[in-house]
């Protein structure tokens, strides 16, 4: 006899969605609407956590989100606002599955993004990046373009001196994360402690190079990356780097450096030289 042959079912994954009280409830709606009920292949749940009070008008509109999505929703709520790291480590909490996505409340996923990164998952890997397109108001006007590493002898070597993830593209198994620890509050930089101790752990990490997400770039998304709190944040992860001998002596002092210099400098020179040396990657330089 002869037949179709039955196609695997793809792992269950969970949408791990965390909220404050400075959201866009217009932003939180887009959000939502692209990472649930636009995908290709959408979450099996979604988990929302309300990190602090949030408005009446975001309450409303993640109450219409879960009322009017098939999708099963979890909402965790914390009582007092206590960061990205806190509010990501509840959610994981809260999560029924092992392979988990992240979203941010005002970005917008395209709708191939979760198909895309589950197949690289079911390879064997235990993170998964994708490149993205960032925006300030209108999704219809893109003002830059994040392309990641690709390959894991190019994403640890990137990992040494900046972030080889886009953290709002990435899909994780949560074992792996748990395995490296989970999220700690290092300033803005968990998500860039955390993937480093995954790579250094031996997770299995790729990118897919291509735009899975639309980043808001809000007004004061590079301010925020300067001052001297930011550059304390600084020092304490690349201490934190070099503790676990994930990075040399001399790369830590390279560091310290260039990326402590960079928090220092005006706005305006800030915003160019992440475009111009981040975001567009030092990932031909042979640092």
């Amino acid at each position: 006899m002869t037949g179709d042959v039955p196609q695997q079912r793809p792992a269950p994954f969970s949408l791990l969605l965390p909220v404050y009280g400075n959201d866009d409830p217009a932003q939180f709606t887009r959000a939502f609407s692209s990472s649930v009920d636009a995908q290709t292949l959408p979450p099996d749940e979604v988990v929302v956590v309300q990190d602090g009070a949030i408005t009446a008008a975001l309450e409303t509109a993640v109450a219409k989100a879960v009322a009017s999505t098939g999708v099963p929703v979890v909402r965790v709520r914390i009582p007092e606002r206590g960061g990205l790291a806190n509010a990501l480590t509840a959610g994981l909490a809260a999560c029924s599955h092992d392979i988990v996505a992240r979203m941010d409340a005002d970005d917008v996923s395209l709708s191939s993004r979760f198909e895309r990164q589950l197949a690289k998952v079911h390879e064997g890997f235990d993170l998964v990046g994708t490149g993205m397109l960032e925006f300030a108001h209108d999704t219809s006007e893109v003002i830059g373009r994040r392309t990641p590493p690709t390959g894991a002898a190019n994403i640890a070597k990137y990992a040494r001196f900046h972030d080889p993830f886009n953290h709002p593209t990435v899909m994780y198994r949560r074992a792996a994360v748990d395995r490296a620890g989970g999220y700690e509050d290092i300033g803005l930089m968990e998500d860039y402690w955390l993937f480093a101790r995954m790579i250094h752990s031996g997770a299995r990490v790729e990118n897919l190079p291509d735009p899975l997400l639309m980043y808001r770039v809000g007004a004061g998304a590079y301010s925020r990356r300067g001052g001297r709190r930011q550059f304390e944040a600084e020092l304490s992860l690349q201490r934190a780097l070099r503790s676990i001998r994930f990075t040399t002596r001399a790369q830590f002092c390279r560091n310290i450096t260039v990326r402590g210099i960079y928090r220092f400098v005006p706005v305006g020179m800030r915003t160019r030289l992440y475009r111009r040396l981040i975001a567009r990657g030092f990932k031909n330089t042979g640092v």
